[in-house]
């Protein structure tokens, strides 16, 4: 059991999510999770406004239940398949994070100084969320996907746009990391 309680070696999660991929491909199926936000748009008449939303969304109902498994595991895994343990940061990063005033850094898997109901509901946490979230929902849509439908199965199917697009979002990345997340925080 305590093997399950700590966190997973890439050689595990890796092969698994190539197993999962390799499965996918043969069935004919893609993986993203953006791909999903279309499909609750059209359940809820969003057609009747956008033909982009013009689609029939049953045809994409086994994705739905990619969305409800990640909801329903990452919440048996947080709450019972968790020991509590921090991550293992590099000291630098954990340095780095201190000066910028992450308390703490490493101990938990998403900082209360970002993602705490205190930070959320301050005007400042509130704007950098919905800044972002736009932000994230132009770019997906812009690259045609997300993180997971083309770093997994965009480059797992050897697509060269995915290739682009994910050379894009660790471009993206590395630029927020380095020089706007200091000037916001």
């Amino acid at each position: 059991m305590e093997y399950i309680l700590n966190p997973w070696p890439w050689y595990v999660s890796g092969p698994l999510i190539a197993i999962v991929m390799a499965l996918l491909l043969y069935f004919g199926k893609t993986f993203g999770m953006s791909s999903n936000l279309r499909t609750f748009c059209t359940i809820g008449g969003a057609g009747k406004y956008s033909p982009f939303f013009k689609l029939n969304w049953k045809d994409q109902s086994w994705n739905l239940t990619v969305v409800l498994g990640a909801i329903i595991g990452g919440f048996i895994a947080t709450q019972y398949l968790s020991n509590g343990s921090g991550m293992d940061l590099n000291t630098k990063t954990i340095l780095e994070l201190n000066r910028l005033d992450f308390k703490n850094a490493g101990d938990t898997l998403m900082p209360n100084e970002m993602f705490g109901l205190e930070a959320v509901m301050s005007l400042k946490g509130f704007l950098v969320l919905i800044m972002g979230g736009l932000l994230v929902g132009f770019g997906t849509r812009y690259a045609g996907g997300c993180t997971s439908g083309h770093a997994i199965t965009g480059l797992s199917s050897l697509q060269k746009p995915s290739l682009i697009a994910v050379i894009g979002f660790f471009m993206g990345g590395l630029i927020m990391t380095n020089f706007i997340l200091p000037l916001i925080f």
